[in-house]
């Protein structure tokens, strides 16, 4: 999936989106596909289509139906690491029509300029423009080459509803959660339930720092200091407090020992089978998924409930990057169909597209009984893979009460990231100090794990930043002095 969702943008009716060659003005493509005509076939890329995949025969029957006559093509690329693969693919020339980037897009966007400027679409679009929200469009204003309709993604933190009972200290995380009452949670939660540990991830901190990075000042990615400059945060006596506190909770074994090597899957797996009290997962779709999983293996009981973020200096989650869509769909500069290529973006937007791409197909994934959807079994193993965004997500019909599409955990969740999250001053790295940025980041994560882990004490953290700047984190800071606003 996704990871997940990692899923993404597109639409309906295209009635409004003729815009041709990047030009608002220009003539539409001179192969519009009406029905009765040869279909215009649009060539896409995307790791999470398969070539008979039904969303694709959906698209096209829907698109026809409206007089678009679309043939989608998906081109094959390599097994492997996605974002190195599909580099390849476009290094030798081959260049779809439609292009899902997972990174790896800034290159072929700005060095290579060889990805379509999407404002001009976007802008005379119905349903693309009406399922952005406000980061999406602030994004796409910074960096106009992906489209990515999906909700703010980070980490929420869950616990089953039934191990968060057998705790008192449950009650004061949730009225006031506090570093300290998320740790006095951490310890009962563990003992009360029989778990081997509190916590668990997979392979970072990433989402530790979700849930507890603002609690300890780490506010955005750049702080500003009391000399009015900018410095990384992770540099900075903010992130030094913070790792004292992963190592207080690793060193009693509140944080899962193992969690620099789980994977997704078995971080996942060490929740559901009770080793792990709380992991964290994007809210939404995600957070459902845990939720069906969870009551399925362990009973009813087990409804997963979305915690907080820490609160101590600031409250809030991860803060949000807006500089540009970290992933998305992208138009090639040589597509010779670039309307029609948006259009099956519009399409997606529109209400029947995102009936498609987030229910699925009637009579397999749903079914309409007394006039309201209720979903199948086969439902479970579906996701939208372009328009995971809610906003202005209106089915024609009534979900049954029995199958809604989001269960009540997931939708707190993203009620929650909501309410709670704060814009981050992150920007684009440039191309020139790419490979140092790179590299400092590199040099964080090892440290911040060896701290941690207590392979190193918080006393080595000067002589990591002095490390981190001679990296290049130097000249970096000094670029983002000049660069933040």
């Amino acid at each position: 999936m996704r990871k997940m969702f990692t899923l993404m943008a597109a639409g309906l009716m295209l009635a409004t989106t003729a815009c041709s060659s990047g030009n608002p003005k220009a003539p539409a493509d001179s192969a519009q596909g009406a029905s009765g005509q040869q279909p215009v076939t649009i060539s896409i890329v995307d790791k999470d289509l398969t070539p008979d995949d039904k969303l694709l025969k959906g698209i096209e029957e829907g698109m026809k139906a409206e007089g678009k006559n679309v043939k989608l093509q998906l081109v094959p690329v390599q097994s492997g690491t996605y974002s190195e693969k599909l580099g390849l693919l476009l290094q030798s020339g081959n260049i779809p029509d439609l292009i899902y980037f997972q990174g790896g897009d800034y290159q072929f966007a700005v060095t290579q300029k060889i990805l379509e400027d999407l404002t001009p679409y976007i802008e005379k679009s119905t349903y693309v423009k009406a399922s952005m929200n406000t980061y999406n469009k602030e994004r796409t204003k910074n960096y106009p080459y992906l489209v990515w309709l999906s909700p703010t993604s980070s980490s929420v933190p869950v616990v089953r509803q039934d191990w968060l009972n057998k705790t008192a200290s449950g009650k004061d995380l949730l009225a006031n959660p506090t570093i300290d009452n998320y740790y006095n949670f951490f310890k009962e939660v563990k003992e009360k339930n029989g778990a081997k540990f509190a916590y668990t991830t997979a392979g970072t901190l990433d989402e530790l720092d979700a849930t507890f990075g603002q609690a300890f000042g780490l506010t955005s990615t750049w702080i500003k200091g009391a000399d009015g400059k900018y410095a990384f945060g992770k540099t900075t006596s903010f992130e030094k407090e913070k790792l004292e506190f992963y190592a207080k909770l690793y060193k009693e074994g509140l944080l899962d020992p193992e969690f620099l090597t789980k994977k997704w899957d078995t971080k996942e797996k060490a929740f559901y089978d009770g080793q792990a009290a709380v992991i964290a997962g994007t809210q939404g779709k995600v957070i459902d998924i845990y939720n069906t999983k969870a009551t399925s293996q362990n009973g009813a009981n087990a409804k997963i409930t979305p915690l907080p973020p820490a609160k101590g200096k600031a409250q809030g989650y991860t803060p949000v990057d807006v500089s540009k869509e970290s992933r998305g769909f992208a138009i090639g500069k040589t597509s010779k169909n670039k309307d029609m290529a948006f259009a099956v973006l519009e399409f997606l937007a529109s209400p029947k597209g995102q009936m498609l791409d987030k229910l699925g197909v009637e009579g397999e994934q749903y079914q309409v009984v007394d006039n309201k959807i209720k979903f199948t079994a086969k439902f479970a193993e579906w996701y939208p893979r372009f328009v995971e965004s809610t906003v202005n997500f209106k089915p024609d019909k009534a979900f049954d009460p029995s199958t809604p599409y989001l269960s009540e955990p997931a939708t707190k969740s993203l009620e929650m990231m909501t309410s709670l999250s704060t814009k981050d001053n992150s920007f684009i790295i440039p191309a020139e100090l790419a490979a140092k940025w790179d590299a400092c980041n590199a040099l964080y994560k090892e440290f911040a794990a060896n701290v941690v882990t207590g392979k190193k004490t918080i006393a080595d953290f000067d002589k990591f930043v002095q490390d981190w700047n001679a990296a290049g984190g130097k000249e970096i800071t000094e670029y983002a002095n000049k660069t933040i606003k």
